[in-house]
Formats: C-alpha cells, structure tokens, sequence
C-alpha cells in the first residue's frame, strides 16, 4: 500500500491511495504517526475506518510524515563511494562501526516544496536516500526480525549546509534548518517495494544526472542498523532512519556545484518515485 498526508481545509490527514486511482482519507486519526501507532506493520484495512474519497489528482500532498515525533536517526558514509569522494575532508575508510548521527525536523516539506536557501548558508548540498519507517516499538529485536518491524519506505532528501556542517566540527545544526528535510511522496509497504538491496537510487539538478547507486551497496544493512540502534533505546512507532546517501554530492565534487535559487533537485527510488524540491 502506498501512504499520504494531504492537506484537506487546512488540517493535514493520512490517506491511503486505493487501487481505483483515489485517495481514501482517513478520519480516525489526527495524523501519520498516530495511524501507524494503530495498526503497526499490518495491512490497512479500509472496512475497519471511516474513509472519504477524495481524486488524488486534485490532492495537495503533503511529506508523509510532516511533523516527526523524534530526530531522525540517520546513518552517515554509508556508501563506499561517498566515504571515497569526502575523504579529503573526513576519512572514515577501514572505519568497521555504522556512523549514527540525529536530524531534527520540526517541519518535514514534501514533494513540491521549496527548500529554502538561507542568506547564511553559502555551500547548499542534497542527499537522495531510502528512508524507514519502523511500523511497532522495537526494542533488544535480532537482524533475523528486524524487517518484521518495518511499517514501510519513502526517500528523504537530507539537505546539508556543508559550511554550518564542518564549522560546528558536528552534522546536527547544518542537517537541522527549518525545510532542510524532504520526505515523500509517500510511504510504501514492504510487499510493494520487493528486495530492499536492490533498489535503484539517483538524484537529478536541473536534469543533470549527480547520483546514481543502488541500495545494494549500504555498507550497514538496515536489518542490522535496526538491530543494532534497538540495543538499549527503544525505536518508538513512527521513528524514521534516513540509510545514508550513495555517492555524488556536491561536497564530493572537485569544483562543488552548490545548489542556488531555482534549482529543481529531483531524488527518485525505485519502487517508491520521486522527490521533487526547488530552491528558493
């Protein structure tokens, strides 16, 4: 199933897209987090709430999660040819041990809205990556169930300001800006999307071609990230884990192209679609 939040009258919903093409709203619950609390990693089943059709042609589409509960947990360098482009700056090569870092999102923007380009931040990076949504509170879980605790998949653009990034010597402030976090346009079940290792993932600006990878190459796993960030802390319902992004970013270029005003940045996964966001 594929999972929305659109803006109806002003209030953000969940929404479930149904095979006929249309979008079922959902009444019951105030928002993403509170539905997949609801039902954890089963099946939606539609005859169990209140629903209103609505044309998804017509539906303004919101990140399906727009107001994460908790930082997303993000995984950094975890994709050997990103740790190759950056290593000038900071090595992690032979590093053996995932990089876990946290991004606050107050406001996640969604597919079509502006990233905003601060008159502060002057090195604007992107980031494609496949992010996870855990579906139930998962706690002490083996790489052996880990998936079983998965609610579904987005992609998350992990916007970076590159030179708050390394002045601060840390990742938070520069990931944390208000619109510095992309989710969309939706999130899709695990018995839509297929082998998990084998997705295709890119991003575009301006049509050019900048990333181009494929999930099969994370270093870290995400059976074991889960597993592993599981040993101690509990993973709330709805806590999203952004997987790190391939190969390709600005950073990572000789001459960094930094993204400026009107640069449509388009992140796709195969199985999931595209991210599309414009600076502004």
């Amino acid at each position: 199933m594929r999972y929305y939040t659109v803006e109806i009258d002003g209030h953000l919903k969940p929404a479930i897209l149904h095979k006929s093409g249309y979008l079922l709203l959902v009444e019951d619950f105030e928002d993403m987090t509170e539905l997949i609390d609801a039902i954890g990693e089963k099946r939606f089943d539609p005859e169990r709430f209140s629903c209103e059709i609505i044309d998804f042609e017509t539906a303004k589409l919101c990140a399906p999660i727009p107001f994460p509960k908790q930082d997303i947990i993000c995984l950094g360098v975890n994709y050997s040819e990103h740790i190759e482009e950056t290593k000038d700056i900071e090595n992690f090569a032979g590093n053996d041990a995932a990089v876990y870092f946290s991004k606050r999102a107050n406001y996640a923007i969604g597919d079509g809205e502006f990233i905003p380009n601060y008159d502060f931040v002057n090195e604007l990076d992107y980031e494609a990556e496949l992010g996870v949504i855990i579906g139930k509170d998962c706690k002490n879980v083996s790489e052996e169930n880990a998936l079983d605790y998965v609610f579904g998949y987005t992609i998350i653009n992990d916007i970076s300001a590159r030179n708050l990034q390394f002045r601060h010597k840390q990742w938070f402030y520069g990931k944390s800006l208000d619109g510095y976090t992309s989710i969309g346009p939706c999130i899709v079940t695990p018995d839509e999307i297929g082998d998990i290792n084998a997705l295709k993932i890119s991003c575009t600006v301006n049509g050019e071609l900048r990333q181009n990878s494929n999930t099969a190459l994370m270093i870290t796993k995400i059976p074991q990230a889960i597993s592993e960030l599981s040993r101690g802390f509990t993973l709330k319902a709805g806590t999203i884990i952004s997987t790190g992004t391939p190969g390709g970013v600005a950073l990572g270029m000789e001459d960094p192209k930094w993204l400026k005003n009107g640069d449509e940045v388009v992140c796709e996964i195969e199985g999931i679609g595209k991210l599309r966001n414009t600076v502004s």
